[in-house]
């Protein structure tokens, strides 16, 4: 019996890593099929390089929309078989300007997309 209340109490404990909290939230959230739930990067973070070098708005305006995927799909049925999604967590993706979905949770953004709306994988 005493080994079941610690693994409850192992199990309870919150991680104090934000990205992980993020994730949590965005759990709720599973996407179906070949879709995708992302967290769009913010001017700021899409702009800056890995370096550290911040790249101005008058070079980058027309810039392809980027973000972070939080959540995929089990993916599309092709032929009575499952193809897999080639688009894992956390990659970071450059996404069609137009081909997304807007939804709200917990007063934060993400975007529903389908796998052939993904242009892109940004390598570190």
């Amino acid at each position: 019996m005493k080994k079941t209340m610690k693994k409850k109490a192992h199990a309870s404990k919150k991680s104090n890593n934000p990205t992980s909290l993020k994730l949590h939230r965005a759990g709720k959230i599973i996407p179906l099929g070949d879709r995708i739930l992302l967290k769009p990067l913010s001017q700021d973070e899409m702009n800056t390089t890995a370096s550290g070098i911040i790249i101005p708005d008058t070079i980058s305006k027309e810039k392809p929309e980027q973000g972070m995927v939080i959540a995929v799909g089990e993916g599309r049925w092709e032929d009575g078989k499952r193809v897999p999604m080639s688009i894992k967590i956390g990659d970071k993706v450059v996404f069609s300007r137009y081909g997304y979905e807007e939804v709200k949770l917990d007063g934060e953004e993400y975007y529903i997309l389908k796998e052939e709306n993904i242009l892109a994988v940004i390598k570190n």
